[in-house]
């Protein structure tokens, strides 16, 4: 899967940019705020949700015009698309395929993309909510009906939670709406642990530079019933509670991502922070790996900012393996030597900035 155009017309820094590229690896490179990340922020729409910045799409549009912007791309995989993504005046993000408006979960059946930005780097020690989104987003690449059942539940959640705040206590106003997140919640659940299971198989069976992640799912309270009735039963002796509380307190929305540094057997939150990267960057190839053996084709990969962060040799092992895998993975760095071990296996642009606005060349790597 890989993109042979991208242009994005008032998008963040960018005024207007036409690339055409090919199914290499695309480094990316210039000085801090050119506008780097900005363009794999848009290649990232290409995915369901709101893209590796998780913006509205007000907050896309260039300033100070806000006229509103668009971003297409040319998407080749098994089939080949063109996609458009715009929005006008702050309205919300429209997707088209082929010229007709598509859903976000249509989205998720064409394209898969996969990412890793320096947000993440604090995975491991900080709270169950960024974990749970870093594993849902796995999830959805592997599942893409995932979305779908997420959205169902979320939005019965948010009815049960204005009942719970209301101090509403007549069970007839809970049956239908806590039935609804049962049936969703163990679909959530069931994709979960499936792709915990793909992402650690793919790990093993892998000869990489990079530590395997051991994954475990676990709740932040209490257990997760696995089952559909058990979650409905689980939500309905909750009431009490959750009335008293505000909120429901019990589901996979309550899911909590337990990392252990397998060869130590030391848990992600007590390594190093090179380890917990490195046991990161790990899990994004894993992911990688399982989609181009569903698919036949691995999916499009964004790395913000990866490189500085490796040592020599680390750096060579990523380039290698991406490379192996047959990736086009968008790569960002502030310097052209980072990425000197690719030489003539990947394509360049140099991002700069003038009077606010971000140019794009093509150039050449260092062989």
């Amino acid at each position: 899967m890989y993109l042979s155009s991208l242009t994005l017309s008032h998008f963040r820094s960018h005024r207007l940019v036409r690339l055409s590229v090919d199914a290499r690896p695309v480094a990316i490179f210039g000085p801090n705020g050119a506008g780097k990340t900005n363009l794999i922020e848009a290649v990232s729409l290409f995915s369901p949700g709101r893209g590796l910045r998780r913006a509205a799409a007000a907050e896309m549009a260039r300033r100070p015009e806000s006229l509103g912007w668009k971003v297409t791309g040319i998407l080749h995989g098994t089939t080949t698309h063109e996609i458009a993504f715009s929005s006008e005046g702050g309205a919300a993000r429209q997707v088209e395929v082929d010229g007709k408006v598509a859903s976000q979960v249509g989205l998720g059946r064409i394209a898969r993309v996969v990412w890793l930005i320096p947000a993440m780097d604090r995975l491991w020690i900080e709270g169950a909510e960024g974990r749970r989104r870093f594993l849902d987003r796995a999830v959805l690449s592997l599942y893409p009906d995932h979305a779908q059942a997420v959205l169902d539940y979320e939005k019965a959640m948010r009815e049960r939670n204005r009942l719970l705040k209301e101090q509403v206590r007549d069970p007839h106003w809970y049956a239908a709406l806590e039935a609804q997140m049962a049936r969703s919640g163990a679909a959530i659940h069931a994709n979960r642990l499936a792709a915990v299971d793909r992402l650690t198989e793919a790990q093993r069976e892998a000869e990489t530079a990079f530590p395997v992640a051991e994954l475990d799912l676990t709740q932040t309270e209490g257990e997760m019933p696995g089952s559909e009735a058990g979650l409905r039963e689980a939500l309905a002796e909750s009431r009490f509670r959750d009335i008293a509380a505000g909120r429901t307190l019990v589901g996979p929305h309550r899911a909590d991502l337990h990392g252990v540094f397998a060869a130590k057997g030391v848990p992600a939150a007590e390594c190093s922070t090179g380890e917990q990267k490195a046991l990161l960057i790990s899990l994004i190839l894993a992911n990688a790996r399982a989609l181009a053996q569903d698919e036949s084709q691995p999916p499009l990969v964004l790395l913000d900012e990866v490189a500085a962060h490796l040592d020599a040799n680390r750096r060579a092992a990523l380039y290698d393996e991406i490379c192996a895998l047959g990736a086009q993975a968008w790569m960002t760095g502030t310097e052209r030597s980072l990425f000197d071990g690719l030489g003539g296996r990947a394509q360049a642009l140099e991002v700069t900035e003038e009077a606010g606005e971000s140019r794009v060349s093509t150039v050449a790597l260092n062989p």
